[in-house]
């Protein structure tokens, strides 16, 4: 029988993986650093299950192409334009400051400038898969930490173009000095350009005509057959092979079957993402970490603690709370895989020595390991230092003069957040004349506000200060609005202590969050996902005939156990069955009467309508009035419009009486069109 080693590595590496990452999922950690972990435990340096270091590296090599295929595939120029002020400003300052800052560091410990400069670029670059796995996980996506990060994200993925440009420049690897590194900006400026281009207009003819073959198989072929074919053309034209996978992604993404075309390879992504960690994880020395641990654990506390700063630096001069600054800092604080992937560049072209490489590998490694338990812990670290930040108790942007009356505010809503449901809320209570404040932590936001009209402050109302300053003591309501969970907890905390007789209403998105809300002093929770279920069925109850108040009655069941009836395998059961039993299905109808119609010039009376079908005539619609109700005696006249309501049977027949014109002589009675 043939002998297989790479079959055999790939079972032994995903069957490794299995039971690592089913460890850590039971340890309720993220599942990537898990892969991390089996990479170092089955690779040539710990068990040696993995024993060749070439194939490994193969791994690795396989493992990176088709990582930035994938996340090409979920890039878009589109996302770009949504996150275009964090992307070119927050994450342009997060770049340069880590990049020199760790530049600055390298050339002080005696590298050349061009290895200086290589090592602070990889530093500078954050983990987007890790981050972003973990804040969907949260539900912390939409928060302004998750919006702050993604912009980051996003700038270091646009960087990765630039930097893979310039690498052979540093490695000293290409000839022509200056000119030839214009030359090869404009060269893969060129292709990005003939990217978007071919996304425009020659791909999707292509996909087209794939799809009318109606073979999910076949559309599956073409995506891989046309990514691998721009990512060799783009290698071809001088770029990385890596590089040309990112936008053989793109040109995907960019058009009008990216959703499905990652709906077809959202299973292989999750193994080729796996696979790339795993493969990270195998080059990986134990020996080499473990000659020096004190060094490396210094290492990494230095690079988190500067990446936390420097992606703090961009929100605050923006105008966010120090909170929310270093909290996104925290979040994008790790190396991330793109880095790894210009290491393994790097060291191909010999920019990077081994030693240097395997270094560089751990402190990756490492910062990867150890964020998801800094993310878990940066809040309540953060809360519990917050009175040494400075800024921490500043008040909002402007005083409370310049919008409330001399005398202070009372019995007023304060109104913690001004997205979507903020400014819903808020329209409604100006509408109303109720008094209220709105609190906001993003100042482009804040100012808008205000320009309408709108009593708004920048301020973090996680801040005691802040909502002092709001009068929550004097407050007949506090609405937190905001899709932070964390924040939520917190301002429902704070504002209960400061006035026991609050009002507090709270939007969560997940029903989890519920009881611990309560218990915070929240007096209704309105969690997103079951509310939306609960609209759902109140309609369709409705449509069905159901009462008003059986409705109702069985909305408050609902809100009451805390959605525990819609929760899966709840008990008690709802009574759902009692009220529709007995309601029959109802049909509405609309009829018009013809000049042939045998109603035409006949009360309601002579019709026997009601008699004849059990049908009942709602209203008639007559010279563009309706008339609800109409007596036994009304007549109707052609053009009327009628209608009618009944049991579908009991309609059609209504339909069939007012609409079968007289029969002429010698015919058979005839249905005009209505």
């Amino acid at each position: 029988m043939t002998d297989l080693p790479f079959l055999h590595d790939v079972v032994v590496v995903f069957a490794g993986s299995l039971l690592v990452v089913l460890l850590f999922h039971r340890l309720r950690l993220p599942s990537l650093p898990g892969f991390i972990v089996a990479g170092i435990v089955l690779g040539p340096n710990g068990l040696g299950l993995v024993a060749d270091v070439h194939r490994a590296e193969a791994f690795t090599e396989v493992g990176i192409v088709l990582l930035l295929f994938t996340i090409g595939i979920e890039f878009s120029l589109s996302r770009l334009r949504e996150h275009a002020r964090q992307v070119v400003g927050i994450g342009a300052l997060q770049i340069g400051l880590t990049a020199a800052l760790a530049a600055g560091a390298a050339r002080a410990l005696g590298t050349t400038w061009p290895l200086a400069i290589f090592l602070g670029l990889l530093l500078a670059q954050s983990s987007t898969a890790l981050v972003l796995k973990v804040l969907t996980d949260r539900g912390e996506i939409d928060t302004p930490v998750g919006r702050l990060a993604t912009g980051i994200l996003i700038f270091q993925d646009l960087a990765i173009v630039p930097i893979m440009v310039i690498l052979p420049f540093l490695a000293g690897t290409a000839e022509g000095g200056p000119a030839a590194l214009l030359a090869a900006v404009g060269k893969a400026a060129l292709v990005v350009v003939g990217v978007v281009v071919g996304a425009r207009t020659v791909v999707p003819r292509i996909i087209s005509e794939i799809l009318k073959t109606r073979s999910r198989e076949l559309f599956l072929i073409a995506i891989l057959v046309l990514g691998a074919v721009t990512a060799l053309a783009t290698a071809a034209a001088g770029a990385s092979l890596a590089l040309g996978a990112f936008l053989a992604g793109l040109v995907i993404s960019e058009s009008d079957y990216a959703h499905q075309a990652m709906a077809e390879l959202l299973p292989l992504r999750d193994v080729l993402i796996s696979l790339f960690f795993v493969s990270v994880g195998m080059l990986v020395q134990l020996d080499f970490v473990l000659a020096r641990p004190l060094l490396f654990v210094a290492a990494v506390a230095a690079i988190i603690v500067t990446k936390t700063l420097t992606g703090a630096a961009g929100p605050a001069l923006a105008g966010y709370s120090p909170r929310v600054s270093l909290l996104t800092g925290v979040t994008v604080s790790q190396v991330g895989e793109f880095a790894l992937v210009l290491a393994t560049a790097g060291r191909t072209l010999g920019l990077m020595s081994d030693s240097w490489f395997q270094s560089f590998l751990t402190v990756a490694v490492l910062t990867i390991l150890v964020t998801p338990f800094l993310l878990l812990a940066a809040p309540g670290a953060l809360d519990r230092l917050a009175r040494y930040l400075p800024g921490a108790r500043a008040a909002p942007a402007a005083p409370a003069t310049d919008l409330v009356a001399a005398e202070p505010i009372s019995n007023h809503v304060i109104v913690v957040g001004y997205g979507l449901n903020g400014r819903n809320l808020a329209t409604a209570l100006r509408a109303a004349g109720v008094a209220h404040l709105i609190a906001d932590l993003n100042v482009q936001t804040v100012r808008a506000a205000r320009a309408g009209g709108e009593p708004a402050f920048y301020g973090d109302a996680t801040r005691e200060e802040i909502l002092r300053h709001l009068g929550a003591e004097r407050a007949r309501m506090l609405v937190v609005a905001i899709s932070d969970a964390a924040a939520t907890r917190r301002v429902v905390r704070v504002g209960r202590y400061i006035n026991p007789t609050l009002y507090i209403v709270a939007r969560t998105r997940y029903v989890t969050e519920i009881p611990e809300l309560t218990r915070l002093g929240a007096n209704v929770v309105i969690p997103e996902e079951f509310e939306t279920s609960v609209e759902i069925f109140n309609r369709v109850l409705a449509h069905y005939g159901v009462p008003r108040s059986e409705i109702e009655t069985l909305t408050d069941q609902i809100r009451a156990s805390q959605y525990r009836a819609l929760r899966p395998g709840a008990l008690p059961r709802l009574s759902i069955a009692t009220a529709l039993q007995g309601v029959p299905r109802m049909s509405v109808e609309r009829v018009r009467i013809d000049p042939a119609s045998p109603a035409a010039g006949a009360s309601l009376a002579d019709t026997q309508l009601r008699t004849r079908t059990g049908a009942l005539v709602l209203a008639v619609h007559r010279a563009g009035q309706d008339i609800a109700t109409p007596d036994p005696r009304f007549r109707l006249q052609p053009g009327d419009v009628v209608t009618i309501v009944g049991q579908p049977q009991q309609v059609r027949n209504a339909v069939g009486a007012l609409t079968d014109a007289k029969p002429a002589p010698e015919e058979q009675p005839g249905s005009p069109p209505r």
